[in-house]
């Protein structure tokens, strides 16, 4: 049985092969240059960004000044890469749509039943994108606010990488989980009774993002690890009630 280590480390090597890198170039130039924007973004912010909310510390605490500061550096760094990868993916989205569908057949005898032009599918990815969006933005609030709040500020970067690692988890899952029409909210369900497998497939992607200029192959391998891990285990609980009814981005 497949996991998610394996299957990342697979999805990696399927995308490097013939047939599978053109769908990978221009979502590689895509991330290479946002990486370039974030990197320097964050370097020229981050020490104004920790002064700034060191002195957000209650007097009462400043004892804890140094455990404070890491954990407020992680929690940082933490929501910029997320927030990186998160728009990286939102802009290469119709790209891997057609990349998960590359690997799909690579991997299936069975042809993939779709009858959506290349434009329809690139308009319902970009759409999809945004319900994935609407989905995330509230929840990344509710860790910032959490983030003002004394004492428990503390627990927030563990937080942001169960977060992180969930949400992750449902952006790779996502695509082959639209090509086979299965909507947004059925996804979602399904990733919760495969919670364990769920979170430790996202896991493993958000630990990986961390390594620089590594994380830009590991996105698109991400995708074909989300097709491995939806045919191991996910089909079977979703083919059964997936249909056409369920259709994309609902």
């Amino acid at each position: 049985m497949i996991n998610a280590a394996s299957a990342l480390g697979e999805g990696i090597r399927m995308v490097l092969r013939p047939g599978a890198r053109r769908h990978v170039y221009i979502p590689l130039v895509i991330n290479l240059l946002l990486y370039i924007a974030a990197l320097w973004w964050l370097v020229d912010s981050f020490e104004g960004w920790i002064d700034y909310w060191m002195t957000q510390v209650p007097g009462w605490l400043d004892w804890l000044s140094w455990l404070i500061w890491p954990v407020l550096a992680v929690a940082l760094a933490l929501a910029v890469i997320f927030t990186f990868t998160m728009v990286a993916n939102a802009i290469a989205s119709p790209f891997y749509g057609f990349l998960a569908e590359r690997i799909e057949q690579r991997l299936s005898d069975d042809a993939i039943s779709d009858e959506r032009s290349l434009w329809q599918q690139a308009i319902d990815g970009i759409r999809r994108e945004l319900h994935k969006l609407g989905w995330m933005l509230p929840r990344m609030l509710v860790l910032f606010v959490l983030g003002f709040i004394p004492v428990i500020n503390l627990a927030v970067p563990l937080l942001w990488a169960l977060f992180s690692a969930w949400s992750l988890a449902i952006q790779y899952l996502d695509y082959p989980m639209d090509l086979h029409q299965v909507s947004f909210t059925r996804m979602r369900a399904l990733l919760r009774r495969r919670w364990w497998t769920t979170l430790t497939f996202g896991g493993v992607v958000a630990a990986t993002v961390w390594i620089p200029l590594l994380n830009l192959i590991i996105m698109p391998g991400a995708v074909a690890a989300g097709v491995l891990m939806w045919r191991q285990h996910y089909r079977a609980l979703a083919l059964p009630e997936a249909g056409p009814a369920a259709g994309s981005g609902q």
